[in-house]
């Protein structure tokens, strides 16, 4: 009983974190792929036919078979990732101007997500 709950909230929470990557491809200030990729997790753990279906999706199964194969992610794909944390990150600062430390506390958050995002290894060059 306890499995087929815990399945079903990880299923639940996974669809969830679908729908969040999908608004990102039509709105630019929420990354598509970290959405999906947690999505792909969930699924790893509770429905191997979501999970499959994530990983056979024509648009976004070469990055998520990447990803879990060989934890690896395109160059494009972290650029467009750290132009987001730049933006909504500046936003943000910006946003509460006049507090020094809050800014600080956010300017330090990104440092430590691009340092994240950029250590992941790329996709190597195609010859």
């Amino acid at each position: 009983m306890r499995k087929v709950l815990r399945n079903r909230v990880l299923i639940a929470f996974g669809w969830f974190f679908i729908l969040v990557g999908m608004v990102g491809v039509i709105l630019p200030v929420l990354p598509t792929t970290p959405f999906l990729i947690l999505a792909l997790v969930l699924f790893s753990n509770s429905s191997p036919r979501f999970h499959r279906m994530l990983l056979n999706n024509r648009w976004f199964g070469p990055t998520l078979r990447d990803w879990e194969e060989r934890r690896i992610l395109p160059r494009k794909t972290k650029y467009r990732a750290s132009g987001l944390i730049v933006a909504t990150f500046l936003v943000s600062i910006l946003l509460v101007s006049g507090r020094p430390y809050l800014q600080l506390m956010l300017v330090c958050f990104a440092i430590v997500l691009l340092f994240f995002i950029w250590r992941i290894r790329e996709v190597p060059a195609e010859d």
